[in-house]
C-alpha cells in the first residue's frame, strides 16, 4: 500500500507526481489536510486490526483469498472522501482477488485505489453496459499478480438468440455478466461476475415482477454456463459465479436453479447477511468445481469464507465518531438547512453518509486451497496400492 499521502503536510513538497490523493478539477489541490490524517491513520490502523482478526492471513503456495464487492456507484458518487478511498483499498489489499460490481464511467476514483495498491496489483475492467437498465456499470477483477495470474481469459457472457422464447420475459441480463480466468498454484479457474436484476414489487399491469426478472435471468445464465461447461476440457471446468445477486431470503427456488445446474453456495457464506443493514444476503459465492478444488477449513472442519463487517471498525455508529464527520456531512449533503441537530446528524450518517462514502454492501469472501500436493499423492498411491 501507498501510505505517502498520510505524511504530515510538512514533510512533503508541492510534486504532484508522487502523490495519489489530489482533486484533478481543483488544480490538483491536496485532497487531505493534516486533520484528515490524522482521522484516516487511526481508521487505518482500527480496520487492519478488524481485517487481522477476521481474514486468513495470505500463505505463500498454501491459499487464495477471494472476495466479491459491490462498492455503490464507484465512480458516479463524486464526493468520496481520501480517507473513504484509502479505507477501501486498505480492505481490497487483504485479498488476492477481489471481483468488483457498479464501477460506473468514471474511472478516477479506480484509478487512485489502483494506484494506492501498488504496481504489484493488476486489474481486468470490462467496458459499460449502456442503456438504463444497466445503469452504465462495469464489472472489474483486481489482483495480486504475485499471487495468482490472468489466464488470458476474459470476455462477456452473452445470451444466443436460440435461447430466448417466443415471448420472452427479457432477452438478455441488464447488466452483462463477465467472465475471467485465473491460475494460482495447482488452480485453474474462471470466475463470473453480475450483477442481478434489483427488487420486490409485483409490476402490475400485465409486466413481470422484479422476481420474475431476476428468475429468468437466472435461468439463461445457468443455461449458456451449462453449454460451455460441457464444451470445455476438464481442467478448465472449475467455475466460480459471484456478485451482488440481489436474491432475497424467498428467492430459495432461484438458488435451486444454480444448485440444479451443480452450482453450490459456499458454505462459509450460507444464510449471512451482506448489506449495511444486516438484513440480506444479496452477495454470494456459488462453485462448479472439481475434488481437487478445496475451500480451506477452520479449526472445527468449517469452510472459511464470510461478510467482512467493515463498519465494525471505520464509520463506526457512536456519537463521538460520527461529530468528526459533522462538517463534512455539512458540505456534501444537497440541502444541508435539516442538519441542526445530534438525531439528524445520526440518521443522515447511516442512512446515507457511511453507504456513500465506502458502500451498501460489505465485502464477501472464501479461501481457496492451491496446494493440492496432499490429496493428489494420496489419490495416486490409492490406484498404486
Amino acid at each position: 500500500m501507498w501510505y505517502t499521502d498520510l505524511r504530515p503536510d510538512e514533510e512533503l513538497n508541492t510534486n504532484r507526481y508522487f502523490l495519489v490523493m489530489l482533486n484533478k478539477n481543483k488544480n490538483y489541490a491536496r485532497m487531505l489536510d493534516n486533520e484528515g490524517k490524522e482521522r484516516t491513520i487511526k481508521g487505518l490502523l482500527q480496520l487492519k486490526e478488524g481485517l487481522l482478526n477476521n481474514i486468513p492471513p495470505k500463505g505463500v503456495d498454501k491459499n487464495l483469498l477471494l472476495a466479491s464487492w459491490n462498492i455503490k456507484n464507484f465512480g458516479r458518487l463524486r464526493d468520496r472522501t481520501a480517507e473513504s478511498l484509502f479505507y477501501i483499498a486498505e480492505i481490497i489489499n487483504a485479498f488476492d482477488i477481489v471481483a468488483l460490481q457498479e464501477i460506473n464511467g468514471d474511472l478516477d476514483h479506480f484509478d487512485k485505489i489502483m494506484s494506492l495498491l501498488g504496481s504489484d496489483w493488476k486489474y481486468t475492467i470490462s467496458d459499460v453496459t449502456e442503456g438504463t437498465a444497466g445503469n452504465e456499470e462495469r464489472f472489474g477483477f483486481i489482483y495480486d499478480s504475485r499471487r495468482v495470474t490472468h489466464s488470458g481469459l476474459s470476455g462477456e457472457l452473452v445470451i444466443p438468440d436460440e435461447f430466448i422464447s417466443d415471448n420472452p420475459i427479457i432477452k438478455q441480463l441488464k447488466r452483462t455478466p463477465t467472465f475471467t480466468g485465473f491460475e494460482s498454484g495447482w488452480k485453474k479457474f474462471s470466475i463470473v461476475s453480475l450483477h442481478l436484476h434489483p427488487g420486490e414489487d409485483s409490476n402490475d399491469d400485465g409486466n413481470p415482477s422484479d422476481k420474475e426478472i431476476r428468475k429468468e435471468e437466472v435461468r439463461l445464465l445457468m443455461q449458456l454456463l451449462e453449454l460451455k461447461l460441457n464444451r470445455s476440457s476438464f481442467e478448465d471446468r472449475n467455475l466460480i459465479v459471484l456478485g451482488d445477486t440481489n436474491l432475497y431470503k424467498e428467492d430459495e427456488d432461484i438458488v435451486q436453479l444454480m444448485n440444479d445446474k451443480g452450482f453450490v453456495e459456499s458454505d462459509g457464506l450460507k444464510g449471512k447477511y451482506t448489506n449495511t443493514s444486516l438484513n440480506q444476503i444479496y452477495d454470494r459465492i456459488f462453485l462448479h468445481v472439481d475434488k481437487y478444488f478445496k475451500i480451506g477449513k477452520d479449526e472445527n472442519g468449517l469452510e472459511r469464507g464470510g461478510v467482512f463487517k467493515l463498519f465494525d471498525y471505520v464509520y463506526q455508529n457512536t456519537p463521538d465518531e460520527i461529530s468528526k464527520y459533522h462538517e463534512l456531512m455539512l458540505q456534501h449533503k444537497d440541502d444541508p438547512s435539516n442538519l441542526t441537530s445530534d438525531e439528524a446528524f445520526i440518521s443522515y450518517f447511516n442512512r446515507y453518509w457511511k453507504r456513500n462514502q465506502v458502500s451498501d454492501h460489505l465485502p464477501v469472501w472464501l479461501e481457496i486451497e492451491t496446494d493440492s500436493t496432499q490429496s493428489f499423492l494420496t489419490n495416486k498411491l490409492a490406484l498404486l496400492e
